[in-house]
């Protein structure tokens, strides 16, 4: 299977195809990984990027970012108008469900704390750090915040978001002659760099159950 994903990789079509097919997929890719947090949007920004840097045109990165960061913004505030709904009525909704079906107490609790802090300003930091924009979306939710408010703080976030994912992709293009080595490397940094964050919590998880058992 990796062969073929290599094999394919290897055999990019000329740079017109890909900026006519490419463009519009990465936005959809995007905008559908915003709405569903099961698909790696990171790794797609990233390999997008490194296409962009091997291509000559020299406006193929800049049209990456803008289309990464407005499909990334459009997806976050269609989620967020669908959680609203379940937020207003009474038997909530299955978007609003979902939501807080991926995140635990603890980590609802924790963004909960940083909104009280930081207001807005904490929906940049959660847009950048793996798994951290969900916890933080359902707590602007249950604080019941406005989506014009939302939009406000999570514009910022998405640019930001779309600029990180954009410099992996970049290094990874620039440290490879090839651009399907590049696009492996890009995804192999970003997969790493989402996994950290999994891990430490696993990690911290199992020094604290630790703690308790000898405690008690």
């Amino acid at each position: 299977m990796s062969g073929g994903l290599l094999a394919a990789v290897r055999g990019l079509p000329p740079e017109s195809t890909q900026q006519a097919v490419g463009y519009p997929s990465l936005f959809l890719l995007v905008s559908l990984g915003a709405l569903v947090p099961v698909v790696p949007t990171g790794a797609i920004v990233s390999s997008a990027a490194v296409v962009a840097f091997h291509q000559s045109s020299p406006f193929s990165l800049l049209y990456v970012f803008l289309v990464a960061s407005a499909a990334a913004f459009l997806g976050d505030l269609a989620l967020y108008w669908l959680g609203q709904r379940g937020v207003r009525s009474r038997n909530g909704s299955r978007w609003l469900g979902a939501l807080r079906s991926r995140v635990t107490p603890d980590r609802l609790a924790h963004a909960q704390e940083r909104l009280d802090s930081h207001q807005v300003s904490v929906l940049v930091l959660s847009r950048l750090v793996p798994a951290g924009r969900i916890p933080v979306m359902l707590a602007c939710l249950l604080a019941r915040m406005p989506l014009r408010r939302f939009a406000r703080g999570d514009a910022a976030a998405c640019l930001a978001w779309a600029a990180t994912y954009q410099l992996i992709g970049i290094l990874g293009g620039s440290l490879f002659p090839e651009p399907w080595q590049g696009v492996v490397a890009a995804v192999g940094l970003t997969l790493l760099v989402s996994a950290v964050p999994a891990a430490w919590r696993r990690l911290r998880g199992g020094g604290r159950d630790a703690l308790r058992h000898e405690d008690a």
